[in-house]
């Protein structure tokens, strides 16, 4: 909670703040990462070439602010539970939020100028720690509980085998070095891969599991980054297309994620685009495991079916269970059947009463989704997702980009 001193003082600057968040975000950045250049090791170079990292940290820390003067009252434990599990899946460490904290400051006095009085630094200030012991403490218990507690977040792994899925997707089959099981984790996590790049240091990325929890292995189901525009290539998932073979080892976190599959009866709808796919299929895999008689619908949207992974595991999941529904969209079909033509529409998806959601893929894909679900009354509580890269995490008060 604020201190009766800071309540007034955020409740008048969150609006001058949230607007000057671009330009927060870039003299953050720019002041911290060309002073410890270390720090590239922790943050995807593409993002930020692309400037879609750069919001993310001041954006949190905005909508932070704004639960905290009671604007945002309900969205906040969704934030702080999302960024945790990124933040352990990355190694973050402690400390490192003195740091973060300092140049976030440093940033908005560059920014704001004369406006940041000693009264409005102490305020921002306290905001900013109340949300860093938030994080600390939550990532704490979740690095106990993912058996990392000792200080090391990584594991060395062995790859078994790498499978191609479609048109530049592979699957890599990993084991831990050493033998032993494979780290538990619920279907929709996810895991991030460490690589060393030739020129580049240390890159992290995270890949969703794809398949169900066994015990005996982890997969993860990569697809290579084209870029576009002035987006370049994916490094990382270009090297390990092109560079890891079987009998190699890889650097793993511990599997995080807060998108798990619910335990219980409930219809289930899996709503995906392109490699979005992955958690997915994890997630049927489980459900066609575990609960066959779940009522369960899969729609998934691609560019054409030479790029749909995993279909034929999706399929042969799907016809374990007692109630399956299964639908597809291609840009370009190329005479598949059985599939529609264009982008998914949400207005074809069958819902059963109290069914629950889970969507993944591109941002802009979600928001159709996410809105066609709405016109057709599905509530907010029943829609669950994924994003990977730098989701905007700002309230819509505060919003830079929705």
């Amino acid at each position: 909670m604020l201190s009766a001193t800071s309540a007034p003082v955020i409740e008048a600057t969150l609006p001058v703040v949230a607007d000057h968040l671009p330009a927060i975000s870039d003299a953050f950045y720019a002041t911290m990462l060309g002073e410890n250049p270390d720090l590239l090791d922790l943050f995807s170079r593409s993002a930020q070439a692309t400037g879609e990292q750069r919001s993310a940290l001041a954006g949190a820390v905005a909508a932070f602010a704004a639960h905290l003067t009671g604007a945002e009252p309900a969205a906040i434990d969704h934030v702080v539970e999302r960024i945790a599990h990124r933040h352990c899946a990355l190694g973050v460490r402690p400390e490192q939020y003195t740091m973060v904290g300092r140049y976030l400051m440093g940033a908005i006095r560059d920014v704001l100028g004369d406006a940041v009085t000693p009264r409005v630094a102490a305020a921002w200030d306290e905001v900013y720690w109340l949300f860093a012991a938030r994080l600390i403490g939550r990532e704490a218990r979740l690095f106990a509980q993912a058996g990392a507690g000792d200080g090391d977040p990584w594991l060395e792994t062995t790859v078994v085998s790498k499978v191609t899925e479609a048109h530049d997707t592979v699957s890599f089959v990993l084991t831990p070095v050493g033998g032993g099981p494979a780290p538990a984790f619920r279907p929709g996590q996810y895991v991030t891969v460490a690589v060393d790049l030739p020129g580049n240091g240390r890159q992290l990325r995270q890949y969703s599991l794809s398949q169900a929890p066994t015990g005996g292995t982890l997969r993860v189901t990569v697809r290579r980054v084209r870029g576009t525009g002035d987006a370049p290539d994916g490094v990382v998932s270009g090297f390990l297309h092109d560079r890891v073979r079987p009998g190699d080892t890889l650097r793993l976190s511990r599997p995080y994620g807060d998108l798990t599959l619910r335990d219980d009866d409930t219809p289930l709808v899996l709503i995906s685009a392109g490699v979005g796919i992955t958690p997915m299929a994890a997630m049927l895999d489980h459900v066609a495991r575990t609960r066959p008689s779940r009522d369960v619908t899969v729609a998934h949207a691609d560019r054409g079916p030479d790029r749909h992974p995993l279909l034929a595991e999706i399929t042969s999941h799907g016809s374990r269970l007692r109630s399956f529904r299964h639908l597809v969209w291609y840009e370009r079909p190329a005479g598949a059947a059985h599939a529609y033509t264009g982008f998914l529409d949400p207005d074809l998806i069958p819902l059963a009463p109290r069914a629950e959601v889970y969507l993944c893929g591109p941002v802009p894909f979600m928001r159709l989704v996410r809105a066609g679900l709405h016109r057709r009354g599905v509530s907010d509580d029943r829609i669950r997702y994924e994003v990977f890269g730098s989701e905007q995490w700002q309230p819509a008060r505060v919003a830079v980009s929705a």
